[in-house]
C-alpha cells in the first residue's frame, strides 16, 4: 500500500519545506504545497519582498502553478496544504479556485481569514486545520524573534 505514507503530515511537512525557503529568503515563512491524486502540482512561498508584491503569497504562488499545471482555473479535486492560516485575500483565490480542500497548520488570529468566517471559502471546500501546528508556529516565531 504506497499511498499510505502520503497523509496530511507528508504533505504538511512539504508545505514546511517551502516555508523554510521563504525564511532563508527573509520572508514569512509561509509555505504551501497542492496535491491533486496525492502528487504535488503546486508549490508556493512568499516572495513579496521577492517580488515587491504584496499578493506573491505562498497560497497564491502554489494555487497559480497548479492551475498551470492541470491547464484550468478550478482545482476542485485538489487540496492545498499551508502552513499558515490564509489571509482573507488568499481565502478568496482559494473560493475562485473551488479547491476541493484546504489543509492548514497554525491559526492566524491576526490576519486569518478564520476571523472572518469560514463563508469565505467555496461552499463545496472542506477544511482541515491544526495539522503540525507546532512546526509551523515555531518556524514564524524564531523568523520574527530574528527580526528583533
Amino acid at each position: 500500500m504506497m499511498d499510505a505514507i502520503f497523509n496530511s503530515d507528508w504533505f504538511m511537512r512539504e508545505a514546511l519545506k517551502e516555508a523554510q525557503k521563504a525564511f532563508d529568503l527573509g520572508e514569512v515563512p509561509v509555505g504551501a504545497v497542492v496535491v491533486y491524486e496525492n502528487k504535488i502540482i503546486g508549490k508556493g512561498h512568499n516572495l513579496t519582498e521577492q517580488l515587491h508584491d504584496v499578493t506573491a503569497h505562498a497560497e497564491m504562488q502554489a494555487i497559480t502553478a497548479a492551475a498551470n499545471f492541470i491547464g484550468a482555473k478550478y482545482l476542485t479535486e485538489c487540496t492545498l496544504y499551508v502552513t499558515l492560516e490564509p489571509c482573507v485575500m488568499c481565502a478568496g483565490a482559494i473560493y475562485w479556485s473551488q479547491l476541493g480542500k484546504l489543509v492548514y497548520g497554525a491559526s492566524d488570529a491576526k490576519r486569518g481569514f478564520m476571523k472572518e468566517g469560514k463563508h469565505l471559502l467555496h461552499p463545496k471546500t472542506e477544511l482541515e486545520n491544526g495539522i503540525m501546528a507546532e512546526e509551523a508556529a515555531g518556524l514564524m516565531k524564531a523568523f520574527f524573534q530574528k527580526l528583533r
